[in-house]
């Protein structure tokens, strides 16, 4: 198996006589996905000025500085906090990819085993608490994980093979982390940027609160504000995680399975750096289009969660039942549709597809080996998912460590400790995802490879293809044209 560190390229010097990969010229699509933002950073700064002309800076680092600052209202030393558990969970994540590729296979059967025993906990305790609607969501979801798993554990050689190979590569190609820590950092600055945007619309709009002057102060416009900021910062968030996606999949991914390493003298110059240059241009609107489509489905799904809950408290069942039944639906659309368009992006930057044709050839790919990929994959993210609850546990974990070592001035009566090990949780979580999703889309970019081209692989690494043929046979077909 492909066990040693040593490169993931151990075929002789390509040779392409027998078939020349010409990526076909890119189709212009560059709708500005942005419009809508203009209007977001609007209200942001007129929130965030009341916020701290009400007080909301002041405050410092540490036990000394924190005690500082306004008591009512957060000050400067949430934005230390913040920032400081974003480090955290960067150091983390990228500590927790070392630690899976020195013992993949362990940890894929270890998060294969607790994924099931998370399902069958969820599943007691909504039986317990007598939430029969989601009670019954689960215990189907419970008995799937548990009569997939040996087809699932069949799989993991294959998966962890790729898993060690992405990493391998990643090594050789030291872009695919800058990259991967560029949108870590974009979207940690995103959810911070977010959070005191959402912060400070309670603190100006909410009836009675300081900022809110004489008129105009409305739950409706709270509840409105805040639904808006959390629109578009979902649809951004998708944006940059795709766009890194689309990078490192025509970059130094596609690159390296069609090109060979560096050393073999055929692999572009600067290829990720071109490969960004159409991701951001060329291909923008069609990325952005993708996301948009998941950022309405996860909105709407927001909604009916909510509405559950609301007709659960109520003592309303049937409502609370229905309810969540579409929300479960909307989950598993937007997740179908997520999934669906990361290889579709992936198609769109090897090839140079528009969305359309990008979207059938997916839609071919996924019809002669969908479970293939879905299995694949499912391992692989399993292993990242968990991954992250981890390091968002742990962001959380520091964070009550700080406001309890600290003590700042805000948090006196403890009435922000929820919201900001919420706010830490949550950016811990989006962190890791970022991070972890370059590593997804090297697997996947192969995956795909193998797919529509798997002689290149055969005549530039026949080792490594040998490998790959032995675990899995049938990954090694072409899929039909």
């Amino acid at each position: 198996m492909y066990d040693q560190p040593q490169a993931p390229y151990p075929g002789p010097t390509p040779n392409y006589n027998n078939h020349v990969y010409t990526p076909q010229p890119f189709e212009s699509d560059t709708k500005n996905p942005y419009e809508g933002d203009s209007c977001f950073a609007a209200l942001s700064a007129i929130a965030l000025r009341s916020w701290i002309s009400e007080g909301g800076l002041g405050g410092g680092l540490g036990k000394g500085g924190g005690q500082t600052g306004n008591p009512v209202t957060l000050n400067r030393s949430a934005v230390y906090l913040l920032l400081l558990v974003t480090a955290a969970a960067v150091l983390l994540s990228s500590l927790y990819l070392m630690l899976t590729r020195a013992f993949t296979k362990i940890i894929m059967h270890i998060t294969l085993v607790l994924t099931i025993i998370l399902n069958i906990g969820i599943c007691i305790y909504y039986w317990i608490t007598k939430y029969y609607s989601g009670a019954i969501i689960f215990t189907i979801i419970a008995l799937l994980s548990v009569v997939s798993y040996f087809g699932f554990r069949s799989r993991i050689p294959l998966a962890s093979l790729l898993f060690q190979v992405v990493m391998d590569v990643s090594k050789h190609h030291m872009s695919v982390y800058a990259v991967a820590f560029s949108a870590l950092l974009l979207t940690a600055a995103l959810s911070v940027w977010y959070t005191f945007t959402v912060i400070a619309t309670y603190a100006k709009w909410t009836p009675g609160a300081p900022g809110c002057g004489n008129s105009g102060c409305s739950s409706g416009k709270v509840a409105g504000l805040i639904f808006f900021e959390t629109f578009s910062y979902v649809w951004t968030s998708q944006v940059i995680g795709n766009v890194a996606l689309a990078t490192l999949a025509g970059g130094p991914y596609g690159c390296w399975y069609y090109f060979g390493p560096r050393s073999a003298g055929q692999m572009p110059k600067n290829p990720t750096i071109s490969a960004f240059g159409r991701a951001s241009t060329l291909s923008l609107g069609s990325i952005s289009f993708g996301s948009l489509i998941v950022t309405i489905l996860e909105m709407i799904r927001l909604i009916l969660n909510a509405a559950a809950q609301n007709a659960n408290a109520d003592g309303h069942p049937v409502e609370a039942c229905l309810a969540c039944c579409a929300a479960c639906f909307v989950g598993i659309l937007e997740n179908l549709v997520e999934y669906f368009n990361r290889y579709a992006y992936i198609e769109i930057a090897l090839y140079g597809k528009a969305y359309i044709p990008a979207a059938k050839d997916t839609w071919r790919l996924f019809k002669d080996r969908g479970i293939d990929a879905l299995v694949n994959d499912s391992l692989v993210g399993m292993t990242l998912m968990w991954g992250a609850y981890a390091i968002g546990l742990l962001s959380s974990l520091f964070a009550f460590l700080y406001l309890k070592i600290a003590g700042p001035s805000f948090n006196a009566d403890g009435s922000y400790t929820a919201p900001l090990l919420l706010f830490s949780f949550f950016i811990g979580m989006v962190c890791a995802n970022t991070l972890g999703s370059a590593i997804e889309a090297g697997v996947s970019t192969i995956f795909v490879g193998l797919g529509e081209d798997p002689h290149i692989l055969a005549i530039r690494a026949p080792e490594l293809f040998a490998l790959i043929a032995q675990v899995y046979p049938h990954v090694t077909q072409g899929v039909p044209q």
